[in-house]
């Protein structure tokens, strides 16, 4: 199994690489009974950025560190897809689910690494 930052780092790569906007890491490491260890969040401006995106992480991930996710769910409307790596959880939204959904203030104690967008 791939080291866990190691594996957000290719993920954000992946999505900086179709040009993902607003990433955020949530740290849930030190909270007892979360899914995963960390949570990596960003958003496409349509459902074909998301889809586009989704593809780059899973490229990325397959050719760097031989990483397949486990699964992944929401790309029939592509407004929420999210993928799972075990450790890592990824989540793509369209900016108004985002909104909606507010996942980065789920678990007010987890520390956010904001990601710098590309140009």
């Amino acid at each position: 199994m791939v080291e866990t930052e190691t594996l957000v780092k290719t993920i954000v790569k992946g999505i900086q690489e179709k040009k993902g906007k607003d990433i955020v890491v949530a740290d849930l490491s030190a909270i007892d009974g979360t899914i995963c260890r960390q949570f990596v969040i960003c958003q496409g401006g349509s459902p074909a950025q998301v889809e586009a995106i989704t593809e780059s992480i899973g490229d990325m991930a397959r050719l760097e560190l031989q990483e397949k996710p486990t699964r992944v769910v929401g790309l029939e409307n592509a407004q929420w897809v999210a993928m799972d790596y075990g450790d890592v959880l990824v989540h793509i939204f369209l900016p108004d689910v985002r909104s909606y959904y507010d996942l980065e203030h789920l678990w007010a104690d987890a520390p956010l690494m904001h990601i710098p967008d590309l140009d």
